[in-house]
């Protein structure tokens, strides 16, 4: 259940909005703008508003390393490399940009390293724009993520009878951060030695690595968290923001991250607050309630109070995440989850071949019905793994631990993603975005609510192709 309580104005905090006036707001963005473009960094809007109460646009994001066509999803190359996969997969797949984290790469091999290198995009041989995150996800990752056994990935949103409260209690690990005001102490999985982020410093490591966009240094708090902490949390993330601004390299362009937890009036005050700072662009991070009708929510009281500056939301990239985001307005994406889930046997699959919600949009290639398979995995995909292997063969690879498998896994589910953002540009171009999401997400099938198919209780019983069907003992559900 989401909570709403009454909303504290900016003005409590001793700021004035300076989008509080029309007039203003349009002079403090197009300043913003100008600043942003005398760095090589720009965001137009092509399309906005394609069809009665849809916010998706088009656009398209410059930076000095080349253009980003939005919506896009952006590939996590979490320790400067997209796992299992080269500068060639990357340039043939057409991935427009990645994501690297902070944190891992101070750690390994180390910012000072990369900059005497020349900068993560000629240490990672990438010659598209990057962006980089904090080091403040890692604050809950390795704080509160493990306390109460949460991940940003599968674990985000709590089932609403709040059993993983109970399954995160049995399963505690201890908490490796500390966290003050001042910064935040992390225990490196690596040495066990403790290394302390602030906002300089993050934005110190950030300049090291030559991202083209930044993010300022937040912190990301759990969805146990309650209210109170999560205020404390934004309040310091808010604080944090301002020495960003004030400590970033003011060659790379810089996000500023709305926190706020699943708590409309903190969402609201944090929105308040981010935008009325001279970010180049607007993140939305943190905990997004208990199910991914909460998230939507939280989209939903965040994104109408935005100015034109590009989107990004931090951690999230399902199938189904991906239309309802782009559907509310947000420009870019980044998750791990497309090469993390098929480096372990799931790949994804078009609603052609079967894929739904109910199955995630994927088969479980590792299952044994597939042993003997001979289709590819998805006979509709043009990716080079469907084109030249079979599901059986996969199936093989991946249980002789053959390395070649992650490769061809990554690749087909990369593909996927990326074919994906294009056809829902194409399809906001062309104003037929809600068909598009429709066909997708299964309009024309009896509709559950989002709760349930966020717990896995929607059918889907459409035929694929050669008439085997979809969400049956021939797909992972």
């Amino acid at each position: 259940m989401l909570t709403s309580r009454a909303s504290e104005t900016l003005e409590n905090t001793h700021l004035k909005n300076p989008l509080d006036d029309s007039d203003k707001a349009r002079e403090f963005v197009d300043g913003i703008k100008d600043r942003a473009e005398a760095k090589g960094f720009s965001f137009q809007v092509l399309k906005e508003g394609e069809s009665k109460g849809s916010r998706a646009r088009l656009g398209i994001l410059r930076t000095l390393h080349g253009l980003v066509e939005t919506p896009c999803f952006v590939p996590v190359a979490t320790l400067a490399s997209v796992r299992s996969l080269d500068y060639i997969d990357l340039t043939s797949l057409g991935v427009p940009s990645v994501l690297a984290n902070t944190y891992h790469l101070h750690l390994r091999p180390g910012d000072e390293l990369i900059r005497k290198l020349g900068g993560l995009h000629k240490f990672m041989a990438f010659d598209g724009p990057i962006f980089t995150d904090s080091g403040g996800f890692q604050a809950f990752s390795l704080g509160f993520g493990r306390e109460h056994n949460i991940s940003k990935i599968g674990g985000v949103f709590p089932d609403p009878d709040r059993s993983s409260s109970i399954k995160a209690h049995s399963l505690r690990r201890s908490n490796l951060t500390k966290i003050t005001g001042e910064g935040v102490h992390f225990k490196s999985l690596h040495d066990g030695g403790w290394h302390f982020l602030n906002p300089e410093i993050s934005m110190r490591i950030q300049s090291n690595l030559g991202s083209d966009a930044i993010m300022a240094f937040d912190e990301c708090t759990s969805p146990l968290s309650d209210y109170d902490y999560t205020k404390e949390a934004m309040e310091r993330t808010h604080m944090w923001a301002q020495q960003s601004l004030k400590f970033h390299n003011p060659n790379q362009a810089i996000y500023g991250i709305i926190q706020g937890g699943w708590f409309e009036d903190l969402r609201m005050e944090s929105t308040e607050f981010t935008s009325s700072q001279p970010f180049d662009g607007i993140a939305i991070g943190g905990s997004l309630g208990e199910n991914k009708q909460d998230m939507h929510k939280i989209l939903d009281w965040v994104i109408p109070n935005l100015d034109s500056r590009p989107r990004h939301l931090l951690g999230i990239g399902d199938v189904d995440d991906l239309f309802e985001g782009v559907e509310r307005g947000i420009d870019t994406f980044d998750c791990v989850s497309p090469t993390r889930i098929a480096r372990r046997g799931s790949l994804y699959i078009t609603p052609q071949a079967g894929g739904c919600q109910k199955n995630k949009f994927r088969i479980d290639v590792k299952a044994l019905k597939f042993k003997e398979d001979p289709r590819p995995i998805d006979p509709y995909c043009s990716c080079p793994t469907c084109q030249r292997y079979s599901r059986a063969y996969l199936w093989h690879l991946y249980h002789a631990k053959e390395l070649s498998y992650f490769r061809l896994a990554s690749i087909h589910n990369l593909h996927f993603m990326l074919r994906l953002m294009e056809s829902i540009r194409e399809s906001i171009a062309k104003g037929t975005f809600r068909e598009l999401k429709d066909h997708w997400l299964g309009k024309a099938l009896p509709r559950e609510t989002s709760e349930e198919i966020s717990r896995g209780k929607s059918g889907c019983n459409e035929s694929g192709p050669n008439g085997y069907r979809v969400c049956d003992d021939d797909l992972d559900a």
